[in-house]
């Protein structure tokens, strides 16, 4: 997890509101819900001890001191009355009844409109409602700091709507052609602009495994023509891309035979990253994770992420392959 929190320790948050405006509470109550603090009692607030969850808290202080209210965080660990086990349970509470909501939608959106059928503006709402429930996803577990129960379900629940949706829109299917590494040489490799940690790793793969001359375009989706002799990755009717519950990473190592010390690991944690099933949940996902996280938020430029991910898993697969 991205915020995971580092020991049993805990961030509180004291505060007293204003009577006026009436409107502040609520405003202070969704400021808090959004980081994933949860309510003690009436006016108290508490958040794993984190870095990041020091800086939420300092926001909503500052919020909350310029509307004419008092606040104050605290460090705190409980010696009696509720346990550490009681306030992670909380927190588990808490997410669970967003993931149910999240469940609920997305099993609602499957039954109501069968995804396989409609003409094109139908599709693109149903893409924008599958979209809007990938990102509500994403916001829970940004803050699911104890791994509350429902969330594995409601991500496969998502994840397997994604599919569905994005299955409707394909051609339908033929066999992989199969490539021999020699071919794939002197070729220009393409894929969608705004590249995060499939597509960024993919591109790694291409160039230290495959062809380290490989020239990597950055495309938009939408208007892009098909070249002769170009290669797509992780894109719509790609020569590589997501194949059964396969990401594009593990497509290009099993049907290239790619073999290395360590990079069945990295394809381990790619996956788990991108398709979000924790299939694999090896502890180092969380940190690669953030520094991916991290890197998107950072570079706006498709070539300025390219170029630092190629650091980061050059880094990630010296780890791995030292065993």
């Amino acid at each position: 997890m991205p915020n995971a929190p580092k020991s049993r320790g805990w961030l509180l948050l004291m505060h007293q509101l204003p009577s006026h405006p009436s409107q502040l509470r609520v405003k202070v109550w969704r400021r808090l819900a959004k980081i994933g603090a949860v309510a003690l009692k009436n006016s108290v607030y508490v958040l794993p001890q984190t870095d990041a969850s020091l800086e939420d808290l300092h926001w909503v202080r500052r919020e909350i001191i310029d509307s004419g209210g008092e606040a104050t965080i605290v460090e705190a660990g409980f010696v009696s009355g509720q346990s550490d086990d009681d306030v992670e349970a909380l927190f588990r509470k808490a997410r669970d009844a967003e993931y149910a909501e999240v469940l609920a939608e997305a099993r609602g959106l499957g039954k109501r409109q069968p995804l396989r059928s409609g003409n094109e503006k139908t599709r693109r709402e149903r893409d924008a409602a599958v979209k809007k429930l990938e990102q509500r996803l994403e916001e829970i577990r940004a803050r699911d700091f104890f791994l509350a129960t429902k969330g594995k379900e409601a991500t496969r629940s998502v994840h397997d709507l994604r599919k569905r949706l994005d299955a409707s829109t394909q051609k339908p299917s033929r066999p992989p052609k199969e490539y021999q590494l020699e071919e794939l040489r002197g070729r220009t490799w393409v894929t969608r602009s705004g590249v995060k940690v499939d597509r960024i790793a993919s591109a790694w793969l291409i160039l230290r495994f495959i062809d380290s001359k490989a020239k990597v375009v950055f495309v938009d989706a939408k208007t892009y023509e098909p070249k002769a002799d170009e290669l797509r990755f992780d894109m719509f009717d790609a020569e590589f891309s997501h194949e059964g519950d396969d990401c594009t990473f593990e497509t290009l190592c099993r049907r290239l035979k790619l073999r290395r010390p360590g990079l069945s690991a990295v394809a381990e944690i790619i996956h788990d990253i991108d398709v979000k099933d924790e299939k694999f949940n090896r502890p180092e996902t969380a940190g690669v994770a953030m520094l991916i996280d991290g890197l998107v938020r950072k570079h706006a430029d498709d070539r300025d992420r390219l170029a630092r991910g190629l650091e980061i898993f050059d880094e990630v697969l010296a780890h791995f392959a030292r065993d």
